[in-house]
């Protein structure tokens, strides 16, 4: 179901520690989401302490997956979801997600909090990452999220007994 491409330490690259990134890609099907979050989300705590961010980071992911599923890739089940995911050694983790459908401009999204929108059962997806994740981004016309969790403190070295 999941394809992984690539799993490497490399080297230091603008940050000061250096990271694993991991390659997946995944089908543009519903049902695909919530085992690959749950995979990813074991993945990053080998590189970030537990301490309740690890939540924030699932939820943010689960969120990014679903809107490029339903709404760039149009739940068309011949295309395909592209992640990849950075762990740096502090628990600093970037996460990149990529659809194959032709974008959308995050500036016209609603803000789900006014008032004429609170009662919309949809369109808080991207409220939510932006909430949880410490930098959003959107590239390629939208097509791309590029979300940013800071590091939680301490790098796995220094957490070890």
């Amino acid at each position: 179901m999941v394809h992984t491409q690539s799993l490497s330490l490399l080297p230091q690259n603008g940050h000061s520690l250096p990271f694993i990134e991991l390659r997946q890609s995944l089908p543009s099907q519903v049902a695909a989401i919530s085992p690959f979050v749950d995979q990813l989300t074991r993945f990053i705590l080998n590189f970030r302490r537990a301490d309740g961010s690890e939540s924030d980071i699932e939820m943010a992911l689960h969120e990014a997956l679903a809107n490029a599923v339903i709404h760039g890739n149009g739940e068309n089940s011949n295309k395909r979801i592209y992640v990849t995911c950075r762990c740096y050694m502090d628990g600093e983790v970037s996460i990149t997600v990529r659809d194959e459908g032709r974008g959308f401009d995050s500036s016209a999204v609603l803000d789900p909090t006014a008032l004429e929108n609170l009662l919309f059962t949809h369109g808080r997806g991207i409220y939510l990452i932006k909430t949880l994740m410490d930098e959003v981004s959107f590239e390629e016309g939208g097509a791309v999220v590029m979300m940013r969790k800071k590091s939680n403190t301490g790098s796995v070295e220094e957490r070890k007994p």
